[in-house]
This record gives structure tokens, sequence and C-alpha cells, in this order.
């Protein structure tokens, strides 16, 4: 029986050994793949590396381009800014003109009124003269302060006519 204990022993030994799963030299193999995966990881790492590097470079690019425009932005609102003080100082340049021109014009008027007062002071003092000398009340001195007074005002008038000349001329530089 040892006998047969031995050999079913062998047997089954044997038949062990034949369904036994190969397991094929792998030391070669793999150190092959993963070299290959270790360069394709390369591979795919350096891709990324560029593709990050182009999109890096977009966003720069991107970027000046966004400050470019903004640049000119500012250009075109400081020329606007310009352009706008020039016109409120031409504004202002010509508000100011058209105030001269209206206190020439009140000047004028009010040089005409004063002469024309003067005017009608003139002739009341004439007329009073004329009016007392032809009754014979009036001295001698009483005749000579009149033709003074006249006088006067004769020159008042000539005085005020001046002035609207003057008021005229500067009106007519200032238009």
């Amino acid at each position: 029986m040892k006998i047969r204990l031995f050999i079913a022993g062998l047997v089954l030994f044997g038949i062990q050994n034949t369904f036994a799963q190969e397991t094929p030299p792998q030391t070669a193999t793999d150190s092959i793949k993963q070299k290959e995966m270790e360069k394709e990881m390369l591979e795919r790492k350096l891709k990324a590396e560029k593709e990050a590097l182009k999109e890096q470079q977009r966003i720069e690019k991107e970027k000046e381009e966004a400050e470019e425009r903004q640049k000119d932005i500012e250009k075109r609102q400081d020329k606007i800014e310009k352009e706008q003080k020039k016109a409120e100082k031409e504004l202002k340049k010509a508000e100011k003109e058209q105030k001269k021109i209206e206190s020439a014009q009140k000047d004028l008027k009010k040089y005409n009124d004063k002469l024309e007062k003067a005017r009608k002071d003139l002739d009341k003092k004439q007329t009073k003269f004329a009016k007392d000398n032809a009754k014979g009340k009036l001295s001698p001195v009483d005749i000579e302060k009149a033709n003074v007074d006249i006088t006067k005002q004769q020159l008042k008038i000539k005085e005020i006519e001046e002035d609207i000349e003057k008021a005229e001329k500067k009106l007519r530089k200032l238009q």
C-alpha cells in the first residue's frame, strides 16, 4: 500500500504540474511595458506642459491687448476732457464778451439819458434867462451869473458828448 500511495502521490504531483499555470517571463516584457508607459506618461506630461504654456501665452497676450485697449480708452477720455475744458473756456470767454458788450450798451444808454437831461436843463436855463432878461428883472451881476451857468451847462454837454463818442467807439470795438 505504500507503493500505491507513492504512485498516487506521483500522479497527483504530475497532474498538478500539468494543470498549474505557467507564468511567462515578465521581467523583460514588464520592463519594456514600464518604459513604454513611462515614455507615454512623459509625452503626455510634455504635451500638457506645452498646452499649459500655450494657454499661458494666450492669456498673457489677451492681458496685453486688454491693457492696450484700456490705455486707448484712457487716451480718448483725456482727449474728450481736454476738448470739453476748451469748449467751456470758449463759452466763458463768449459770455464775458457778451457781458462787456451789454455793459458798453448800458453805459451808452446812460450817457444818452444824461445828455438829454443836460440839454433840457440848458433849455430851461436859457428860457428862464431870456424871460427874466426880457422883463428887465436882472442886474448885470445876475446876467453874468446866468451866462456862467449856461456856459457851464454847455461845457457839461460837450463832456457828455465826448463820453458818448468813447462809449460808441468801445462798443464798435467789442462788436
